[in-house]
C-alpha cells in the first residue's frame, strides 16, 4: 500500500509530503525504515573516521614532518576543526533552500572524499616535505620549516575536508530521521534508536580513527592512514548513491537564515518609523503562533505596515498598504527566541576551546613523556582513545544511573534541565584544565631537574574529564538550542549549536596567538621543556571559571519555553516509553 508520509512539527506546522527518488509519495512497505536509515548511517561513520583521524594527530605532522612551530600547528588544527564547524552553516542553509538532505550529503560527501584523497598526496609526496633535519636539529627544534609551497597543498586538502564534511554534519542526522514517520508510533520509537545508533557511529568511528589509523599514520606512514581514510569515505560515497531507491525525500521548505535576514532587513529599513501605538496593527498580530512581547521592540518595526506612499499619489493602490515587505508577528518573534539563545550560547564557546587542546597542546606533549609499553610505543594521537571512552562512559550513566535517578527527587521528565547539563560539563572542563596545569609542572620539572620522562598515562585524567565534560556538555547544550529555539527553526538550532564548536576552536587559535604575544613567546615555545605551557592551562582554568559565573547569571534568568506538550499524558508516556528502553529526554529532539 502506497502512502503519502507528511512531517509535522510539535505546533502541527507542515514539514512538506515525504516523497521517493521518482517524487511520488513514499510506500511505506519499500522505503525509510532501518535499512534506508542504515546506509546513511554509514556516510557518518566514514565522516568520523576521516575527520578525527586527520585532528586527533595532525599536530604531531606538523611539528614533526613539517617542523612548523608548536603554536602555528595548534592554531592550524583549530582553525581545520573551527571552518567546519563553522561550514555546517552553509551546508544546512543550502539544503533547507535550496538543495535538499539528499543532495547536499551526496556533493558534500563527495567533497570530502577528494579532500582526503588530496591530502593523501600532500602527505606521501617528498617535495610536499621539508628535508629531514639531523639529531641535534630535532633536539632542539631548529629545523628548516616547510615552505609556503609546501603547504599550499596541505591546506588546499585540509579546507577542502573541512567544506564536505561540513555540509555532512549538518545534514546526515536529518536526512536520517526523514527515513521515520514521527505520525506513526512504531517508527517514532526506532526514530529515537536512530539517534541512539547516530552517536554510537560517532564514537565507533573515532575510536577507530584514534587506535587503528593514529597507529598505522606513526608507524606506516601517513599516506597509508590517510589513504585508508580516503577509500572508506569513497566506499561510504558509493553505498549511500547505491541506497538512492530505498530513501525517503523531504523537499526544501525555505532557509530559517532567509526569514532572519529579511526580519533584520527590514527594521533597518523601517528603523525611522515610529511604533504603532497599538501592537495589533503590526502584520498578521492576531494569526501570530508565537505571543507578542516586549523583548527587543526594535525588531517590531519589521512587522510594521508601511504605506506605500508612491503609489498612493499615483492613484495605484488607493493609499493601501503594502504588507507584502512587512515581516509577520510570528516572524518577528521567531527571531526574538533565537537573540534570547544567545547569552546562553557566548558562555558555551569556552568549553570547546577547552577541548580543542586535547587535540593541539596535550598530543604534542605526549611526544616529551614515556611512552613505552613494554616494546609497544603508544601513538601520541591515540590518548584521544581515553576521551571517548569517557564519553561512553558518561553517556551510559546519564541515561541508566544519573537521569533516573534525579527524576525521583525532580519528578521531572528530563530528570535534569539542560542549562544544568551544560552547567556541570563547564564545571568539569575547569578541574580538567586545573588537572592539565598541574600534570605540565609534574612533567617539565621531571624533564627539567631530573632528565628523566614521566609516563605518558599522567595524561589520562585531563583526557577523561574532558570527554566526562562533554557527555554532559554536549547533550545540554545540542538539547537546549534544539527545545529552546522556534519550533519552524529546529533545523538551524542545531547550526547554532555548531557554531559553538566553531568560535570555541577559533578562540582557541586567537588565544594562543594573544598569549605568544604578549609573552614574547614565554609561554609556548616549539620545545615544551623551555616553556610554560602549565601557565597556559592555568589562565584557561582561570577564563572557565569566569566564565562559568556568567554562565550562572544567564542560566538563572533563562526562561524556558513553554512546551507544546501534554502534561496530563505525561506519566502515562514515560512509563510507556520506559518500557520500550527509550530516554525521553531525547524525544522530541528533531537533531
Amino acid at each position: 500500500m502506497v502512502s503519502a508520509v507528511v512531517h509535522t512539527d510539535d505546533e502541527g506546522v507542515d514539514n512538506g509530503p515525504v516523497v521517493d527518488y521518482n517524487g511520488n509519495p513514499v510506500d511505506k512497505s519499500k522505503t525509510g525504515g532501518w535499512l534506508g536509515a542504515g546506509l546513511i548511517l554509514g556516510t557518518e561513520l566514514a565522516e568520523r573516521v576521516c575527520v578525527m583521524g586527520i585532528s586527533m594527530n595532525l599536530v604531531t605532522y606538523l611539528v614533526g614532518d613539517l617542523h612548523l612551530s608548536t603554536s602555528s600547528s595548534a592554531n592550524v588544527v583549530t582553525n581545520f576543526m573551527g571552518a567546519l564547524n563553522l561550514l555546517a552553516l552553509l551546508g544546512g542553509f543550502l539544503a533547507d533552500a535550496k538543495l535538499g538532505r539528499y543532495m547536499t550529503v551526496a556533493i558534500f560527501a563527495t567533497i570530502t572524499a577528494a579532500g582526503v584523497s588530496l591530502l593523501t598526496m600532500a602527505t606521501s609526496l617528498s617535495s610536499m616535505r621539508p628535508s629531514a633535519c639531523d639529531s641535534v636539529r630535532v633536539a632542539h627544534h631548529e629545523c628548516v620549516a616547510a615552505s609556503g609551497d609546501q603547504l599550499a597543498m596541505l591546506f588546499v586538502s585540509l579546507y577542502t575536508i573541512a567544506l564536505g564534511a561540513g555540509g555532512i554534519k549538518a545534514n546526515v542526522s536529518g536526512f536520517g530521521s526523514d527515513q521515520f514517520d514521527n505520525r506513526d508510533p512504531r517508527e517514532e520509537k526506532a526514530m529515537i534508536f536512530f539517534f541512539n545508533r547516530f552517536y554510537f557511529c560517532i564514537s565507533l568511528g573515532s575510536l577507530f580513527a584514534v587506535t587503528v589509523l593514529v597507529y598505522i599514520q606513526d608507524n606506516v606512514g601517513r599516506g597509508w592512514g590517510y589513504g585508508i581514510s580516503a577509500a572508506t569515505m569513497v566506499v561510504a560515497v558509493v553505498v549511500m548513491l547505491v541506497g538512492t531507491p530505498r530513501y525517503r525525500f523531504r523537499r526544501p521548505q525555505g532557509s530559517p537564515l532567509t526569514v532572519i535576514g529579511r526580519v533584520f532587513l527590514s527594521a533597518w529599513q523601517k528603523r525611522k518609523l515610529p511604533h504603532p501605538a497599538d501592537p495589533s496593527e503590526l502584520n498578521e498580530y492576531h494569526a501570530a503562533k508565537v505571543a507578542h512581547t516586549e523583548w527587543f521592540r526594535c525588531l517590531d518595526k519589521a512587522a510594521i505596515q508601511a504605506c506605500n506612499t508612491s503609489s498612493s499619489k499615483e492613484g495605484g493602490n488607493g493609499g493601501a498598504c503594502d504588507v507584502g515587505e512587512a515581516a509577520t508577528v510570528t516572524e518577528v518573534e521567531e527571531v526574538k527566541m533565537v537573540l534570547k539563545l544567545l547569552p546562553i550560547w557566548s558562555t558555551c564557546i569556552l568549553f570547546w576551546t577547552v577541548y580543542s587542546q586535547m587535540t593541539t597542546f596535550s598530543v604534542e606533549q605526549a611526544t616529551y613523556m614515556n611512552r613505552h609499553i613494554g616494546s609497544f610505543v603508544y601513538p601520541s594521537g591515540s590518548l584521544s582513545f581515553f576521551l571517548f571512552i569517557s564519553i561512553l562512559l558518561f553517556t551510559s550513566l546519564n541515561e541508566k544511573l544519573l537521569v533516573p535517578l534525579a527524576r525521583s527527587f525532580t519528578r521531572n521528565v528530563q530528570g535534569i534541565t539542560s542549562l544544568q547539563r551544560a552547567g556541570v560539563g563547564l564545571a568539569l572542563s575547569i578541574l580538567a584544565m586545573a588537572v592539565s596545569a598541574a600534570v605540565e609542572k609534574k612533567r617539565r620539572d621531571s624533564s627539567v631537574h631530573d632528565d628523566t620522562k614521566i609516563s605518558v598515562f599522567w595524561l589520562v585524567p585531563q583526557f577523561f574529564l574532558v570527554g566526562a565534560g562533554e557527555a554532559f556538555a554536549y547533550v545540554g547544550q545540542l538539547e537546549f538550542f534544539i527545545r529552546e529555539a522556534p519550533e519552524r527553526m529546529k533545523s538551524m538550532s542545531t547550526g547554532l549549536f555548531l557554531s559553538t564548536l566553531s568560535m570555541g576552536f577559533f578562540f582557541s587559535s586567537m588565544l594562543v596567538s594573544l598569549v605568544d604575544k604578549a609573552t614574547d613567546g614565554g609561554w609556548i615555545k616549539n620545545n615544551l621543556d623551555k616553556g610554560r605551557l602549565d601557565y597556559f592551562y592555568a589562565m584557561l582554568a582561570v577564563l572557565g571559571a569566569i566564565n562559568f559565573g556568567v554562565f550562572l547569571v544567564f542560566a538563572s534568568r533563562h526562561e524556558y519555553k513553554v512546551q507544546s506538550y501534554d502534561v496530563s499524558k505525561q506519566g502515562k508516556e514515560l512509563e510507556s516509553w520506559k518500557d520500550d528502553g527509550v530516554d525521553e529526554q531525547i524525544k522530541g529532539m528533531d537533531v
